[in-house]
């Protein structure tokens, strides 16, 4: 990326303007432990001192996406407040019995407990919910629908996987987090890369240059056909008889 400081100083400019637009206080977003998140966090900081908010969610998850999410606060001074999601999980399975489910299925509920937490966050204090989701991941609908795409403001959605390392580095964002294999936490021992069936390398180099092995250009152009309606307001029907 040319000019990482400037594009960080701009980044920072629309956060404040967004949220005075909204007539909003500040922002807050979910911190997994994830680089994605960390930059967004940086960002946040930067542009709100004193009214960003971090909300660590576990749901089944690893302790260290926990200690990597408080290594990030810890590194930039951010305020932040945990919220277990764990047993609203539980009850909810519980309470809903589908035999016939799958294992995505069951994941996708936990992004969507974490944005149901950020708005009740976010009404609670009249800020806005930033969403962490890279362009890499939003080209291929790597998101879950009303889940971590449930937000207000999507601040690195416009990045590539590569430029949000770049911007991390100069955040000074913690070199561990920087280096740790991506994940989306859905189940143990889960990779982005691993799910996604190619590397991130190879799909930021799609993105920017549309070339590739033959193969995976095809799996990444049907990704994002099929996912198409997660990046779109639902369709409203207009009669042709009015």
């Amino acid at each position: 990326m040319n000019n990482v400081g400037e594009v960080i100083n701009e980044l920072v400019q629309w956060l404040r303007l967004k949220v005075k637009e909204a007539n909003s206080n500040g922002v807050v977003f979910g911190l997994s432990g994830g680089v994605d998140s960390a930059v967004v966090a940086g960002l946040a900081k930067r542009a709100f001192p004193n009214n960003s908010l971090g909300i660590i969610m576990p749901c089944h998850s690893n302790p260290i996406d926990e200690e990597h999410a408080l290594l990030v606060a810890d590194s930039i001074g951010l305020k932040t407040e945990k919220v277990d999601l764990t047993s609203v999980y539980d009850e909810f399975i519980a309470m809903v019995p589908i035999e016939k489910t799958n294992t995505l299925a069951k994941a996708n509920i936990k992004p969507r407990l974490r944005m149901t937490t950020l708005y009740y966050y976010a009404a609670s204090y009249n800020y806005l919910v930033l969403g962490c989701s890279n362009k890499s991941e939003f080209t291929i609908g790597y998101f879950t629908k009303h889940g971590d795409s449930g937000v207000d403001l999507f601040p690195i959605a416009n990045f590539v996987k590569k430029d949000i390392w770049e911007m991390a580095e100069y955040l000074d964002i913690p070199q561990i987090i920087i280096e740790k294999p991506p994940t989306a936490g859905l189940w143990d021992d889960q990779t982005d890369e691993d799910e996604i069936g190619f590397g991130y390398d190879i799909l930021d180099n799609y993105i920017l240059y549309k070339t590739g092995p033959e193969n995976i250009v095809k799996k990444i152009e049907k990704m994002n056909k099929t996912s198409k309606h997660k990046r779109e307001f639902p369709p409203i029907f207009i009669s042709q008889k009015e």
